[in-house]
């Protein structure tokens, strides 16, 4: 079964839909004839994206959202059930890469990165469950990062935020099994989006457009898989940090996979170009 089969007439949440990965998700769906809600802070960018869906055909609802607000993704939920009838899929996308100083731990930096990395996607799902419980159906895909498998230096409060969601989904999976609920954990190395758009990476982790990462939620929902990660390459990055933690403590310092911050707009664009 294609993509647009599947997925037409689906009532899917996405938060974080305003930009990145979130935007192109919405679009991509909506082209599948599912039935888009954008869910977001800012939303005059939401209207934006809905006007180009309808433009296009498609169907969307906007609504304002704060993930960091349990109200606030308590409302998404009931809104989109008035509107739609149901959830059929959230897509828990909301984020915000945060970092600090190498050793200084900055615990203003870890709090706000966990009441949006970690606690906005528990607020998004806890809102969401009780209406795909009740209908025994639903799916849910959580949103991660490959920093939550192997730390990057400087990346501390992402990182922490991160490995603290893949816990969370792994239990939620075992949890929901039985339920008519699936759970997929997306991990996607670096994405072309605003958040890193401030750091020139090394070759051996090139930034990948958020359309691929699309192309994965999708393959990963159809298939009811458990885990996905993106580009596949990166799969055996955890077992090998896992068996062989300094060597590739070493191998990320050699690679300075951590990047380099680029301070000027000219020195952006021309990294852009590259």
């Amino acid at each position: 079964m294609n993509n647009k089969a599947y997925f037409k007439d689906k009532v899917i949440i996405i938060t974080g839909a305003s930009g990145g990965i979130g935007r192109a998700a919405a679009l991509a769906f909506a082209r599948c004839k599912a039935k888009v809600v954008l869910a977001a802070r800012n939303k005059e960018k939401l209207e934006s994206l809905k006007e180009e869906i309808l433009g296009q055909g498609g169907l969307a609802l906007a609504i304002k959202t704060d993930i960091c607000s349990f109200s606030d993704t308590q409302g998404m939920a009931r809104e989109t059930i008035l509107k739609w009838g149901r959830i059929d899929i959230l897509i828990a996308n909301a984020g915000q890469y945060v970092q600090d100083a190498p050793g200084e731990i900055d615990l203003q930096a870890y709090e706000r990165s966990l009441a949006v990395n970690f606690m906005g996607t528990l607020h998004a799902v806890k809102s969401v469950l009780p209406e795909m419980l009740r209908r025994g159906q639903g799916h849910i895909v959580v949103m991660n990062s490959l920093d939550a498998k192997k730390g990057i230096v400087g990346d501390g409060p992402y990182v922490a935020a991160k490995a603290a969601l893949d816990g969370f989904g792994d239990v939620l999976r075992q949890e929901l099994t039985g339920k008519g609920i699936g759970v997929t954990a997306i991990y996607p190395g670096r994405v072309d989006t605003a958040m890193i758009r401030h750091i020139k990476v090394p070759w051996i982790s090139p930034k990948m457009s958020p359309e691929k990462v699309v192309g994965a939620i999708m393959r990963g929902v159809k298939r009811g898989k458990a885990v996905v990660v993106v580009p596949r390459a990166f799969s055996l990055l955890a077992p090998l940090n896992n068996m062989f933690p300094r060597l590739m403590d070493r191998a990320f310092r050699v690679l300075r996979i951590e990047g380099k911050m680029i301070r000027d707009q000219e020195e952006v664009g021309r990294d852009k170009n590259k």
